[in-house]
């Protein structure tokens, strides 16, 4: 079937790319998952009466569409089906707790929520405290679950899809939340214009060729894997989708389905090569391997070229809010430019600036800043962050960054203090506020220290209030209880006093010098 009309053909839009793959190729495989393998006719079909049902129980234009799914082929049909529905996804990371989630549901304004059955439990717990929320659709459940819609009853009901006229690629596809240095995580917003130039950047730098056969990891409801969704539907490629990291099962699925591509942030990479019978499998058909999420060490980047010859090594770097890539370092520069995250993307700005935004002189650090067509439209609901991140007409990062005479961007600090954790943002300041509603804390402060496995890990130095006596053991179990196990501390050290500077602002880097592993 041809594209929906005329007017959305023109427009870079998400649910057109599916159609427009579907179009050239409806016989080529779309997707494989465990035993399902669905074509792009099938897979059209299928995310056409999803897109329909939506509109048909009256959701539509910019209606707020949350779900909190595993890897599984669902994910994408909900993904598509409410790009092409004109409503706005809110993809929520399954990790977190029902106090987190209540938060981002709330604040994205969703109307509707898809979630796999896992999660039945933890939303059936907060549901009351849903008020916007009409209706829970439950993926993977046989039977019916009380108050809630079966995924599969949907396909078992006539309905028609009516393309959203007033649609535009200018228009939000998915609201993307990333975590706040104020405690609350901020919804980036992406338009389909930023995810389609996204992945144009991406082929465009990657030389990725039709066809191509991925390999799909990481958790989709990070933008990075998402994103390689729509690069792959570009080019009317196969994606075959894991629900979990597995090491074995991934050589195993390099080998049987003939994989091309494989994106790992470097935990994964070094988790795969823990496998003692790596060398057993044949991982010829690998021709392009890509990393991101967290530095990736020299070593590791070695390894990786060295287990697939065949293969160009990528290494990104970017952020949410740029969906997501900014720079990309290309295979024939990661040996010669070890500790850069490369040169900008293709459409992608970029200035590193002082306090004034002026541009600081090559080999001087600065903060890097954005502009261009991959950049989110806003932060949702909070016109204050928004202003503060688009100050002088570009978007700025938070990371300090230098630059060397051939373009090449090194990485140096994080003026928001982030960490990451295999992969996963972690912002100190959510931690902070979860240790500061301990009755016996007087004083808290979260820095990441390096991790031989994780590249780093979360420690919280505390100083307990007068008269109070803490156990490391205490304080981890106060943070689970509020939030994601990822995010919570692994190691806590009590202290008399936390160093501050003349304005009584705690100093993180002093910190970080004094409890280096």
């Amino acid at each position: 079937m041809a594209t929906s009309n005329l007017a959305s053909s023109r427009q870079l839009l998400i649910g057109e790319a599916l159609r427009r793959a579907a179009f050239r190729s409806p016989e080529v495989e779309a997707y494989v998952y465990e035993d399902v393998r669905v074509t792009y006719r099938q897979f059209e079909a299928k995310v056409l009466h999803l897109a329909g049902w939506l509109q048909q129980e009256g959701f539509g234009y910019d209606d707020k569409v949350g779900f909190i799914l595993r890897n599984e082929l669902a994910f994408p049909e909900i993904f598509f089906a409410v790009a092409l529905a004109g409503t706005v996804g809110v993809p929520i990371n399954f990790r977190l707790t029902g106090h987190e989630i209540r938060y981002i549901v709330n604040n994205s304004d969703s109307k509707i929520l898809f979630i796999g059955r896992e999660f039945v439990d933890t939303i059936r717990e907060i549901r009351d405290q849903l008020p916007l929320v009409q209706k829970i659709v439950v993926v993977g459940s046989d039977k019916e679950v009380p108050g809630m819609i079966r995924y599969e009853s949907i396909f078992e009901r006539h309905t028609t899809f009516t393309p959203c006229e007033q649609l535009t690629d200018d228009d939000a596809c998915m609201i993307v939340y990333t975590s706040g240095t104020t405690g609350h995580p901020k919804g980036a917003v992406l338009t389909h214009k930023n995810l389609y130039m996204n992945s144009m950047n991406a082929i465009a730098f990657s030389g990725w060729k039709p066809y191509n056969k991925q390999l799909v990891v990481p958790p989709l409801f990070h933008v990075a894997a998402m994103s390689t969704l729509i690069t792959t539907t570009l080019q009317d490629g196969t994606s075959v989708i894991h629900r979990e990291f597995d090491p074995v099962k991934i050589l195993e699925t390099i080998q049987s389905e003939r994989i091309n591509s494989l994106f790992l942030v470097p935990a994964m990479w070094n988790f795969l090569f823990q496998v003692p019978t790596l060398h057993q499998y044949d991982l010829s058909s690998l021709t392009s391997c890509s990393t991101g999420g967290a530095v990736t060490p020299l070593e590791l980047k070695k390894r990786i070229m060295q287990t697939f010859p065949n293969a160009q090594l990528y290494e990104a770097f970017g952020q949410t809010e740029m969906s997501p890539c900014t720079t990309m370092l290309g295979h024939e520069h990661i040996l010669r430019k070890t500790d850069s995250v490369g040169l900008p993307a293709p459409n992608v700005e970029v200035r590193i600036v002082d306090e004034e935004m002026n541009d600081v002189p090559v080999g001087e650090v600065g903060e890097i800043v954005y502009r261009g067509p991959t950049v989110m439209k806003e932060y949702y609901k909070n016109p204050e962050a928004t202003a503060e991140a688009f100050k002088g007409g570009w978007f700025h990062s938070g990371d300090l960054v230098r630059q060397d005479d051939e373009g090449f961007i090194y990485v140096v600090d994080r003026k928001k203090d982030m960490i990451i954790s295999g992969g996963e943002n972690i912002y100190p300041k959510e931690i902070e506020e979860v240790l500061y509603m301990h009755p016996g804390i007087l004083e808290a402060a979260v820095i990441g220290v390096p991790d031989a496995t994780w590249g780093e890990t979360v420690k919280a130095v505390v100083v307990p209030k007068p008269g109070h006596t803490l156990t490391a053991e205490e304080v981890i179990e106060h943070c689970t209880r509020y939030l994601a196990s990822y995010k919570k501390p692994r190691m806590v050290q009590f202290v008399d006093a936390l160093p501050r500077n003349a304005a009584g602002k705690v100093l993180k880097r002093v910190l970080r010098e004094a409890h280096q592993p």
